[in-house]
């Protein structure tokens, strides 16, 4: 079940439509997984500061259980997200910043239980 948090200080008119659906459909293909477990948060008009300016920029966080563990996994799925967030955003990949985060199935919550047990 992956989860996608994407902060910008881009204000949100000039965020393409449909964003958060368009990230939820690429992480399920960069992830391996279904759409249906992906969930996106994006936050725009953020004050932020990335590599010591102001200046647009975004942060992606993204965090799974069993496809964020390794620096080779996050190195293939790193070059496939930057793909998207430049296309996207109209950023350069020095004004963008990816943080993995690897999950346990029990520390997510879902339908009165845990991962673990569904």
């Amino acid at each position: 079940m992956p989860f996608l948090e994407l902060d910008t200080n881009l204000p949100a008119g000039g965020l393409p439509p449909g964003l958060a659906q368009d990230l939820c459909v690429a992480a399920a293909d960069i992830l391996g997984k279904p759409a249906e477990r992906v969930n996106v948060t994006v936050r725009s008009g953020l004050p932020m500061v990335v590599a010591g300016t102001a200046e647009p920029c975004a942060q992606l966080l993204v965090s799974s259980i069993g496809v964020v563990g390794s620096a080779e996994q996050n190195q293939r799925h790193s070059a496939r997200f930057f793909d998207v967030l430049t296309a996207q955003l109209g950023l350069g990949p020095e004004r963008i910043v990816i943080r993995f985060y690897p999950l346990e199935p029990w520390q997510i919550g879902k339908n009165r239980t845990v991962m673990t047990f569904l």
